[in-house]
């Protein structure tokens, strides 16, 4: 409707201009520039419908496959398909997707933009965004046997690492103390890793962190030193997870550390909650006030992320992804990781 406004008054203004000429000027060029006045408009009418608001796309555009629309990213992309099926690469962070997650993730969804939460948009038109996300983020409360009543959770990070950073933002003050699994010990980082010459995360530049380590000779952490650890250094914030720890969590012990110090509990279960899912590995959620994860590693899924918290810390964890971090969510994303 702006576009058509804009239109018509643009209309108007050329015409009001050759009705002008015509007046000061009595000869049939007054008349001329009328017509090309038309002229031009219907014209740009007509292009600017196509290829501003296309609202009548041409059928070469809209609905050609990628192989007539673009050779060299159809090639592109059709030699990485060869690369991966032709190989064996035993990345952490990769796993192969369906075709029906491939599918999704290339749907209309991905046209829609739908800033805020579900029943509660700054936009029209999101009846069937609403449906697909409250859809997800009921099956992911099923996944993981949580209840409506003590859990809830935010399907909209668009990934890993700014899911992680939400929570910080909700729960901590710039300056706050965390303490997460150093990087070189299989730590993540997100986790606040830095180095001596350098605050490498973003993490540990608006935070305040405390790496705790593996046991050098074992490879496992040592819980009683990471007690002495955080009863000396009182973080706001302890993280429980890593992305090269191939050991189990003991998050019993580590919520016992956090409360004698008054910190959260946090578990990143990125790379192991298909395991947490099926029970091969322990339950963090009734340990933790707070629970991240990706969807495209043991899940399966699309690339993307989520943020499951105690009902007591919702509005703070939903502020703190929009409108505190992140604008509209990847609907088509969204809705891919409901699938079953």
């Amino acid at each position: 409707m702006i576009e058509l406004k804009y239109f018509l008054m643009l209309t108007l203004w050329k015409v009001a201009a050759a009705l002008w000429l015509c007046f000061f000027n009595v000869n049939t060029d007054g008349f001329k520039a009328i017509w090309r006045a038309v002229k031009l408009h219907r014209h740009h009418c007509q292009v600017s419908l196509t290829r501003r608001i296309r609202i009548h796309p041409t059928p070469s555009s809209a609905h050609a496959s990628l192989a007539s629309n673009d050779i060299d990213v159809w090639n592109i992309i059709k030699n990485e398909y060869n690369r991966q099926v032709s190989g064996i690469e035993l990345i952490a962070s990769e796993n192969f997707v369906s075709n029906a997650v491939m599918e999704a993730v290339g749907s209309c969804m991905t046209n829609k933009y739908s800033e805020g939460l579900p029943n509660a948009r700054y936009y029209g038109g999101n009846q069937y965004i609403d449906q697909i996300e409250v859809l997800c983020q009921n099956r992911a409360l099923s996944l993981f046997n949580l209840s409506k009543l003590e859990w809830g959770v935010n399907v909209q990070p668009y990934s890993g690492s700014p899911a992680n950073f939400a929570v910080y933002t909700a729960l901590l003050k710039p300056g706050d103390r965390i303490m997460g699994l150093d990087l070189p010990s299989g730590g993540h980082l997100t986790h606040g890793y830095q180095t001596s010459k350098r605050k490498v995360s973003a993490t540990s530049i608006f935070f305040e962190s405390k790496p705790y380590k593996v046991d050098p000779v074992t490879g496992l952490i040592d819980y009683d030193q990471l007690a002495t650890l955080a009863l000396d250094f009182k973080p706001k914030l302890i993280i429980a997870g890593a992305s090269a720890y191939p050991r189990d969590w003991d998050y019993a012990r580590m919520r016992e550390i956090c409360d004698s110090v008054g910190a959260y509990l946090m578990a990143d279960m990125a790379h192991i909650a298909g395991f947490v899912a099926t029970g091969y590995a322990h339950n963090p959620f009734p340990h933790c006030h707070v629970v991240t994860t990706t969807t495209h590693k043991s899940l399966r899924g699309p690339r993307s992320g989520m943020i499951f918290y105690q009902l007591l810390l919702g509005e703070a964890i939903n502020n703190a992804v929009f409108p505190a971090l992140q604008g509209g969510p990847h609907n088509h994303q969204i809705g891919t990781f409901s699938l079953y």
